[in-house]
């Protein structure tokens, strides 16, 4: 059965299908209720747009997912700024978990949600030749909010509250959505810029290599027979 793989922006989708394409693996077209989507038969995948945000992209995704029957889980695969210093620009990160970090309790203040990387997902990956891959790949967990991060003191606070190694905003929409459908998650994110008043020119400079980058992982991963 497919996995359901969201990504965020129409800008990220288009460089992502195009890479999976140009892997040699065929698209068809497909409408989706009221979005379209892409099916990528030969791995197993249905891509589609969730939208900014996490509340737009849990809604979407939960369109997607009451339309796809036999759906077997859920990716989000998008773009993210880096917290840790040791990740570069391409490299991939595979999210151990996705802390909402911006879900602000003052009533009764209780840890950040977390929402897990699926583990049979995440030890798929990890048996994967990943050091064949001309870019590191990492497993840490990504902070997920609604917010543009552009400042090198929001990016420590950042990782010093959540442990996160890069922050992106939509993960947490998507998480929510898999766990109400009882499926399994799991969050890719492209590092495009290091979360700082830099970031959105390097965001729209890396964003090209970020998603083909997702797509050579993910091709290592589906691509395989034994999937």
């Amino acid at each position: 059965m497919p996995i359901l793989c969201v990504t965020p922006l129409q800008q990220e989708l288009e460089p992502f299908c195009r890479a999976l394409v140009a892997a040699g693996h065929a698209a068809t077209p497909m409408q989706v209720g009221l979005l379209e989507a892409h099916d990528f038969p030969s791995l197993g995948l249905v891509v589609a747009r969730g939208g900014h945000g996490k509340t737009q992209f849990g809604v979407q995704t939960q369109h997607l997912l009451d339309r796809l029957p036999g759906i077997d889980g859920v990716i989000c695969v998008g773009a993210a700024g880096a917290l840790n210093p040791e990740l570069a620009i391409g490299d991939v990160v595979v999210a151990t978990a996705t802390v909402e970090h911006d879900y602000t309790q003052r009533f009764r203040p209780h840890p950040l949600p977390r929402f897990p990387g699926d583990p049979t997902l995440l030890n798929q990956l990890r048996a994967l030749p990943l050091d064949t891959l001309p870019f590191g790949v990492r497993a840490g967990i990504v902070a997920s909010g609604d917010e543009d991060v552009i400042e090198l003191e929001r990016a420590a606070a950042l990782r010093h509250a959540t442990e996160a190694c890069a922050v992106a905003w939509e993960g947490a929409g998507g998480a929510r959505a898999a766990q109400f459908n009882g499926l399994p998650f799991l969050e890719l994110r492209g590092i495009t810029d290091t979360a700082d008043h830099q970031a959105a020119a390097d965001f729209a400079r890396n964003l090209r290599q970020a998603m083909t980058h997702l797509a050579m992982l993910v091709v290592l991963w589906r691509g395989t027979p034994s999937r």
